[in-house]
């Protein structure tokens, strides 16, 4: 039950989208199909994350299919569905809320392709938790990047708006190539890339490798610093309820993925937590003085972000730590830690940007 509710989350949203983008035009139809799409995937992909938290036990498929290095292989465990609960509340939320935004756009843009991206937005990062195989986990990634490119240069017309959107896709694909070369080193013996084919590395040089390329693919996803340079840039270039996702739920696939890759490569060093912590305590000083300067208020909720991404590792920092000295009070504390704000950023960041939308459509100004 679990995978097929799964299945028909993803089918909702997929062809809901595409449905929005053929109704296209400027009429209200795209939008109808876009939301109700958008709630039928989050209230399917909600049960089956919820069924996951509530006994505890892992649903998986795994499927022969022709695309090379492992098969089709999908799974919800605990990790997972928490993430899919949070990304299917926010994108559910950001859905109704986007239905009125936008009204005032229709009849200037295609309300059919924002729906469709919105959507495919919304399904990647889905597919993004519960894929088990490296090409499959890499084309959700890319499809991730890709449509929130497009949703960002939704006002491409605007200068300032074309600079965000090509600084964010260098940035998404400079992780995209490091994230390619980590499941390359972690292929096994057959170059399955199959999740339990993963060996752990034979060497702390290889283990250290590995390590890195994680942090720094995933960390320019989640808006590390300095890794963050798209990142202010790009939340007040896209309309509000799509930087609500973005930043409320898009980043944090990053930190699902440093979760899930550094469970799969055996036992970590102690310098991998201290690691997470300087980069965590920089992220989260930095980004709090980045933003008490600026006067736009997407901007400024932008680098607010950063700093709450620092804090978030800060606790994935103290996990590790944890782990490497055989302290599991210290290693719970850090992974709930920072997981309980994942949940909590992806809360309230998602409602003030929701609040700064509302300022943003009735003064027609970002500046504060």
């Amino acid at each position: 039950m679990t995978i097929g509710m799964i299945l028909i989350s993803l089918a909702a949203l997929i062809f809901g989208g595409l449905a929005a983008a053929v109704a296209g035009g400027h009429g209200k139809g795209a939008s109808r199909i876009g939301v109700v799409s958008c709630l039928i995937g989050a209230v399917s992909a909600f049960i089956a994350a919820g069924s996951v938290m509530w006994t505890g036990n892992e649903a998986d498929l795994r499927l022969a299919w022709q695309v090379p290095f492992g098969s089709f292989y999908i799974a919800v465990d605990p990790l997972s569905a928490f993430f899919i609960i949070t990304i299917s509340l926010i994108c559910a939320l950001a859905a109704i809320y986007g239905t009125a935004y936008l009204e005032k756009y229709r009849g200037k843009k295609d309300m059919g392709a924002v729906w469709f991206f919105f959507n495919l937005l919304f399904a990647s990062m889905l597919l993004v938790v519960v894929s088990r195989n490296g090409i499959l986990f890499l084309i959700a990634w890319e499809a991730m990047s890709l449509s929130s490119f497009f949703l960002v240069m939704f006002e491409h017309e605007k200068p300032e708006v074309r600079e965000a959107g090509w600084v964010y896709l260098v940035a998404a694909h400079v992780g995209q190539a490091c994230l390619m070369f980590l499941f390359i080193l972690l292929a096994g013996k057959d170059f399955s890339l199959d999740f339990d084919s993963f060996t752990a590395p034979a060497g702390a040089t290889a283990a250290g490798t590995i390590f890195i390329l994680a942090a720094v693919g995933f960390g320019a996803k989640a808006g590390f610093l300095p890794l963050h340079v798209w990142l202010p840039d790009a939340h007040p270039a896209a309309p509000s309820h799509v930087s609500a996702v973005m930043s409320g739920v898009m980043i944090k696939t990053g930190i699902y993925g440093l979760v899930r890759i550094i469970s799969l490569i055996g036992p970590p060093p102690q310098w991998w937590g201290y690691t997470l912590l300087v980069v965590g305590a920089i992220s989260g000083v930095m980004g709090v003085l980045f933003a008490l300067a600026k006067h736009d208020i997407k901007r400024l909720l932008a680098y607010h972000s950063v700093e709450n991404i620092g804090i978030i590792t800060i606790g994935l920092g103290l996990w590790l730590l944890g782990v490497s000295t055989n302290n599991p009070v210290l290693a719970a504390l850090g992974l709930m830690g920072g997981l309980l704000h994942v949940l909590n950023h992806a809360i309230f960041k998602s409602l003030l940007f929701f609040g700064a939308g509302a300022v943003v459509h009735a003064t027609g100004t970002r500046d504060m």
